[in-house]
């Protein structure tokens, strides 16, 4: 059977995009249901854009912190209060307007997911487990990289393990891609985030499940990754973000492979961001990606980016069986990645070896 792929379904992208956000609300809120939840990233708070954010007086803004990656507690969190700001009159949010990278995007994700699904977030980690439609939900990027814009998951930590709320619901239903806000990301995270997208290339490409429509976009999205990091250039924050949607598309409709694998077992048990572990785990890929890694290693000295190094060289027996179990239940990145035979390349013996590398 071939999947029958969700997109998004609708957006706008430009420079100067942000300042639409308003109008385009507009249309979702209704006499009975006017109340938007804005989920922005706390980064922004006191900012220049913490003044342009169209909220009206019915609306809710809900501030978050996203040092961490997100957990199924915060969901909660953040769902109840979403909740209890519309509960007076008995009808749910109009929508909620995720604000941010792909940490504060996966937040404002689950949380239109829990505003109908009943129970925890940690209840539907894992694949098409959501059973209701979410509220409206959308999102402004001022990050680019992760994908999660256009992604099927919201990924989430949980109580005993890294794994998104994977399903159709899970898609926005908006997106305002705007070059310009992200214009003044810092270098390192700019370039964690934006190894994120390249890593979704080469492992959406190096796979079974690749397919034309994978490898077309994969494949542009390479070509710009390539462009940004290693020539730069007037538009390349335009690239990047465009990267980041067709690199998201890719791995939607294909998969990621060993590195996103194991940088979910790295992340549960450091705490690492999504983008810094991918990178710390790919530069000890080359016998699975050679020509990837070997392109990324030059993005990597062009920018003055230098990894973290002996990560888990002071773990107890423990933590590094944690790593491995966290890792080894991404069976479908493995079988894309690998084969159906995977478990006999990728032992716990091996993926072990990988780990006490980093």
């Amino acid at each position: 059977m071939f999947r029958n792929y969700k997109m998004v379904p609708r957006l706008v992208f430009g420079r100067g995009a942000f300042n639409q956000l308003g109008d385009i609300l507009a249309e979702k809120r209704t006499a009975d249901c006017s109340a938007m939840i804005f989920v922005v990233d706390d980064v922004f708070r006191d900012k220049p854009l913490a003044d342009r954010l169209p909220v009206e007086p019915r609306d809710r803004l809900l501030w978050v912190n996203v040092d961490e990656e997100p957990k199924t507690g915060y969901v909660d969190h953040l769902t109840q209060l979403a909740r209890e700001h519309t509960a007076a009159e008995g009808t749910l949010p109009a929508g909620v307007i995720g604000i941010g990278g792909g940490s504060a995007m996966d937040l404002a994700k689950a949380v239109s997911l829990m505003l109908t699904n009943p129970g925890s977030s940690a209840d539907y980690q894992g694949w098409d487990l959501i059973k209701n439609p979410a509220v409206y939900h959308a999102a402004v990027p001022t990050l680019s990289g992760t994908g999660a814009e256009v992604s099927r998951t919201a990924v989430l930590t949980g109580p005993e393990k890294k794994l998104g709320l994977n399903s159709d619901y899970t898609v926005f239903d908006q997106l305002v891609l705007d070059p310009e806000l992200i214009a003044d990301v810092p270098v390192d995270q700019w370039f964690y985030t934006g190894m994120d997208c390249y890593i979704h290339c080469v492992e959406s490409l190096n796979g079974d499940f690749c397919n034309p429509f994978s490898q077309a976009c994969a494949e542009k999205a390479q070509d710009l990754c390539r462009k940004v990091f290693l020539e730069g250039g007037e538009q390349r924050d335009d690239d990047l973000m465009m990267a980041s949607f067709l690199g998201g598309l890719s791995i939607a409709y294909s998969q990621v492979g060993v590195c996103h694998a194991l940088s979910y077992g790295l992340s549960f048990v450091l705490g690492l961001h999504h983008g810094i572990g991918n990178c710390v785990v790919f530069d000890y890929l080359e016998e699975f990606y050679p020509e990837g890694v070997r392109d990324f290693r030059r993005m990597q000295e062009r920018h003055g980016i230098e990894l973290p190094r002996g990560l888990t060289a002071d773990l107890d027996e423990a933590q590094v069986e944690k790593m491995i179990d966290v890792s080894m239940v991404m069976e479908p990145l493995w079988e894309h990645a690998l084969g159906s035979d995977w478990k006999t390349i990728m032992t716990r013996d091996r993926a072990r070896e990988l780990f006490l590398r980093m």
